[in-house]
C-alpha cells in the first residue's frame, strides 16, 4: 500500500515544455523552430484567414438568413418541466413562480426578456405563475388545474440598454 507522502506520477506522465531559442546545441536554437525569416517567423502574426490579398473564403461565401436584432429573447419553459420540478421539490407550488424561481430550479436558461410558458406536458399542481408570455394552451392547462397565469409586460433588453444610455446622457448634461 502506498503512503500519501510517496505518491508520484507515472514515469513520462508530465512532460516539461521545450525551451526554444537556447543555443544551437539544444536542437531548437537559432530560429527556435520557426524556420527562416518572413512574417510567420516574427511575433504577433495576424494571418488567420488571410489569403495573400485574394478575397478570403469567409468573405467569398454568400451570406444566408436574417438575424432580427429587435427579436425578444425568451427562456422557454414547458408545463411538464414545471410539474416535474414541483414533484422533485425544486419549485414551491404554494409560492408565486417567476423568472428567478425558474432560473433557480434550472428550468429557464437565458431569456433576457423573461420567460415564455408553453403547454407541452401535464400540469396537476395548483400554481401561480408570473411570466412574460404564455401560450393559450398553457394558460388553459394552468387554469384547469386551479392555478393562474399572470403575464407581465417586460421591457426588452435592447430598450433597457437604450434607456440606460439616455439617463447617463441626461445626468451628464445636468
Amino acid at each position: 500500500m502506498t503512503k500519501l507522502n510517496e505518491l508520484k506520477d507515472n514515469a513520462g506522465a508530465r512532460k516539461s515544455r521545450m525551451r526554444v531559442g537556447r543555443g544551437i546545441g539544444s536542437g531548437k536554437g537559432k530560429t527556435a523552430g520557426r524556420g527562416q525569416k518572413g512574417a510567420k517567423a516574427r511575433s504577433g502574426v495576424s494571418i488567420n484567414g488571410f489569403e495573400g490579398g485574394q478575397m478570403p473564403l469567409h468573405m467569398r461565401i454568400p451570406k444566408r438568413g436574417f438575424n432580427n436584432i429587435f427579436a425578444k429573447d425568451y427562456a422557454v419553459v414547458n408545463l411538464g418541466a414545471v410539474q416535474k420540478a414541483i414533484d422533485t421539490g425544486k419549485l414551491d407550488a404554494n409560492a408565486t413562480i417567476d423568472h428567478a424561481a425558474l432560473k433557480a430550479a434550472a428550468l429557464a436558461r437565458g431569456g433576457k426578456d423573461g420567460v415564455r410558458l408553453l403547454g407541452k406536458g401535464e400540469l396537476t399542481a395548483k400554481v401561480s405563475l408570473l411570466v412574460a408570455g404564455a401560450s393559450q394552451g398553457a394558460v388553459a392547462a394552468v387554469e384547469k388545474a386551479g392555478g393562474k397565469v399572470e403575464v407581465i409586460a417586460v421591457v426588452p433588453a435592447a430598450e433597457k440598454a437604450a434607456a440606460k444610455k439616455g439617463t447617463a446622457k441626461a445626468a451628464k448634461k445636468a
